[in-house]
């Protein structure tokens, strides 16, 4: 029987990690966590960001809203407020696609 090895997954990014993820700056991530309800970072005893998967979630979201989609800060937060559901379906939808792409492009490069 073939040694399997255990794949770890990380619970907490620190906010360095999600800015690298969306390419941009940590001070506009801490500038959204004041704006928005959404971001709620924990924080260690050195105050230290810790980011869960949810919380980058948020970020990803806000981040299509204002950045990709052109809404002002307002124009997010209303409809985040209102209802975030079929955005955060389309989201999902865009992150598979993404996936898949990413396979597909590998897989020929193998070719």
């Amino acid at each position: 029987m073939p040694y399997k090895e255990k794949v770890i997954e990380k619970k907490y990014f620190s906010i360095g990690e999600v800015a690298e993820q969306l390419d941009v700056a940590t001070s506009l991530i801490r500038f959204w966590e004041s704006e928005f309800d959404t971001i709620k970072p924990k924080k260690n005893r050195k105050g230290n960001r810790q980011f869960t998967r949810e919380d980058i979630q948020n970020v990803k979201l806000i981040y299509h809203l204002v950045k990709e989609r052109g809404f002002t800060l307002q124009g997010a937060k209303d409809l985040l407020r209102n209802n975030s559901s079929p955005i955060k379906d389309r989201m999902s939808l865009i992150d598979s696609l993404k996936d898949i792409r990413s396979f597909l492009v590998e897989l020929k490069n193998q070719l």
